[in-house]
């Protein structure tokens, strides 16, 4: 209720216009996909019928391995599609930092959660 997917969307929008690179907006259904410019790629996770951290983990290789010319990559409901708590997922952020770093790749993370209550893992991370 924060505003925090119009945010995301925002940011995929403008980043469409601004960037040289792909941009990948990955989303837990589909009610958002036609807020999102054409030159930006929907996936709707929810069709991969993703159980867990791992699996979400591997749609993200998968989508960094087959275009080379992704540059920013935008999750909405992260929480919903990670499936865990947040306080377990510090094994993922590290491998998204690694994936981010060696691929030049942005990630933006929508996140359902007050600042107090993120691991400090992640508070880092936070814009």
């Amino acid at each position: 209720g924060s505003g925090k997917t119009k945010r995301i969307i925002d940011m995929a929008n403008l980043s469409t216009r601004d960037s040289q690179h792909d941009i990948v907006f990955i989303d837990d259904d589909a009610r958002y996909m036609l807020e999102l410019r054409h030159e930006a790629r929907f996936v709707n996770a929810s069709e991969y019928d993703l159980a867990n951290g791992e699996m979400f983990m591997g749609l993200l290789y998968g989508i960094v391995s087959q275009n080379f010319d992704v540059g920013l990559i935008c999750i909405d409901a992260f929480k919903k599609l990670i499936k865990c708590d947040l306080n377990e997922t510090e094994w993922f952020f590290k491998r998204l930092e690694a994936l981010s770093e060696k691929n030049n790749i942005t990630f933006v993370i929508s996140i359902s959660a007050d600042i107090d209550e993120l691991p400090e893992f992640i508070k880092k991370y936070v814009i």
